[in-house]
């Protein structure tokens, strides 16, 4: 069955570099990032893990807790963390799945359910796994993000979408284009002008359906 936003993800137990978890216990009460790769010590991912590592402190601010997925298994991981220090100059200290079995891959729609692993494989055969996952703390699905393997993922786009997504959680607002902590954000189309007033002070009112307001503080 096709995962989409909103669904609640599969309660996976899985092998990581660190030990065995169970998906919705290590999610817990926070939020989470799912970031997976289609294979260990290829040349795009290994930057994509260092730049994770390099935002260590930035992920904790957010109490998000970071996942990487591979369908290699624990020993590879374990070496190409190696790697990724070297390249990032940051200590990798999040778990790496090893989805060697394609369990997450394809509970998680990234791959079709009668996909394999077949001897001599490259990337290419697991191409379709290089997707980002925000998970909020009900352990739903908030936002997927799918790239090709010569595109890079934009970690600063997924901070950005990851502070969009609490705020609006927390808020009961959405955010606009291009929206970073700070701009106005929108008020919800239920909410009246006379509430919305009530509530943030003022409200520039572009168009009948489109109010934009600053938050409290």
């Amino acid at each position: 069955m096709a995962l989409r936003i909103n669904d609640t993800i599969p309660d996976l137990k899985v092998e990581t570099d660190t030990g065995p978890i169970s998906l919705h216990d290590w999610v817990g009460d926070g939020w989470a990032i799912l970031f997976s790769h289609p294979k260990d010590f290829t040349p795009v991912c290994t930057t994509e893990f260092g730049a994770v590592a390099q935002l260590a402190d930035e992920w904790a601010k957010r109490g998000t807790k970071v996942l990487g997925v591979s369908v290699d298994g624990v020993e590879d991981h374990v070496k190409w963390k190696e790697d990724i220090k070297a390249v990032g100059g940051a200590n990798p200290g999040f778990p790496i799945a090893a989805d060697t079995g394609l369990e997450i891959s394809k509970a998680f729609d990234m791959l079709p359910a009668e996909a394999y692993l077949p001897d001599g494989r490259t990337p290419n055969d697991t191409a379709t796994v290089r997707s980002v996952f925000i998970i909020g703390p009900d352990k739903k699905v908030k936002l997927m993000m799918t790239y090709p393997m010569n595109v890079g993922r934009n970690f600063a786009e997924i901070l950005r979408a990851l502070d969009g997504l609490q705020t609006a959680a927390k808020e009961n607002v959405a955010t606009p284009a291009n929206w970073v902590p700070g701009q106005d954000v929108v008020v919800p189309v239920a909410v009246s002008d006379e509430d919305a007033i009530a509530k943030y002070g003022s409200i520039d009112k572009k168009l009948p359906y489109l109010r934009m307001a600053k938050l409290p503080g």
